[in-house]
């Protein structure tokens, strides 16, 4: 779990809602307030200041967020105030419309059954359409045959084993393999529905049987886009830290940054694994994940994503 600074005793939330639309208020927001009232509330907290906000002025916080503020801080600070479900069920809709298929498969795979259960739920009663009828629709080929069972998977969340299955299930995933027959239902149908717990030893048999990892073995086309996709949720189901570290990497480095990317991986993140995240990032770069943000960042949009990560900008 990421560390929000939280204050042991936090203000009533009728003070939050004061502050907040006193940040609106005047020739200027106080975007400072903004991010040192909602960048140091949990989920729960967040939702219950929405809600108080809403009876006492009369308007969604979220309507007056978007009013007052722009770019790159509003997007932010506009999913960050969503509730978890609420928010991956925009960012899926906007992923499937936009065929962004990376982003539908590491909401797909990142989260726990229960969340994606919730998630689903959501996406059906904003949108009046399932998820999965969404990503039948807009995607295609062997897209459409990894990622629909994919988001329609609820997988048994728990650490219980089956040794013998991982030894069977690793050899029907290497004759896939080999014979390159990477859409192969079976192989698919391993992958879409099996716990993290027992994909991680059929994936570690794999490995001491066959003598290379999966994802290796994956690589045999490095520019196919599918088998990107493969094992981007492979890694994303059993070392996500890996996953969201190389999301952060590619975003930040290079001629420009990717706000889109950085500003999804922190918010969504923050509340979950972001400290592991940041120790990925460190040991992979030799450089703190907050350094790098500020050296790619700026204003209120790098203080946003500072506190969420638990590194305040000074």
């Amino acid at each position: 779990m990421a560390t929000l600074s939280v204050p042991d005793q936090l203000p009533p939330v009728a003070e939050d809602c004061d502050r907040l639309h006193s940040a609106f208020q005047g020739w200027g927001t106080d975007e400072g307030a903004i991010v040192s009232i909602l960048a140091h509330r949990n989920a729960k907290q967040r939702s219950l200041i929405r809600q108080t906000y809403a009876e006492t002025y009369g308007e969604d916080l979220l309507k007056a967020l978007d009013k007052e503020l722009s770019s790159d801080f509003e997007r932010a600070v506009l999913l960050w105030t969503f509730h978890p479900a609420e928010r991956d069920a925009l960012l899926a809709n906007e992923a499937i419309r936009k065929l962004k298929h990376f982003v539908v498969l590491e909401i797909a795979c990142t989260r726990t059954p229960r969340d994606l259960l919730l998630v689903k739920e959501e996406y059906h009663a904003r949108f009046k359409r399932s998820i999965e009828e969404d990503v039948a629709h807009y995607t295609t080929g062997d897209f459409r045959r990894l990622l629909v069972p994919l988001v329609t998977a609820y997988r048994y969340g728990g650490p219980e084993v089956n040794a013998t299955l991982a030894t069977s299930e690793a050899k029907i995933l290497h004759d896939k393999i080999t014979e390159k027959a990477y859409n192969d239902e079976e192989l698919i149908r391993i992958i879409s529905t099996r716990s993290k717990a027992q994909l991680n030893a059929t994936f570690n048999h794999y490995n001491d049987q066959f003598g290379n990892a999966i994802s290796k073995d994956l690589k045999t086309d490095p520019n196919d886009n599918y088998l990107k996709l493969l094992r981007s949720a492979i890694k994303c189901l059993t070392w996500s830290e890996k996953y969201f570290e190389k999301v952060l990497r590619l975003a930040i480095k290079g001629l420009g940054t990717d706000e889109e990317a950085l500003t999804r991986v922190v918010v969504t993140r923050a509340e979950v694994d972001m400290k592991r995240i940041a120790e990925e990032y460190y040991r992979r770069n030799s450089v703190p994940l907050g350094q790098a943000i500020k050296g790619d960042t700026s204003g209120d949009y790098e203080s946003m994503l500072l506190a969420l990560i638990g590194k305040e900008s000074n």
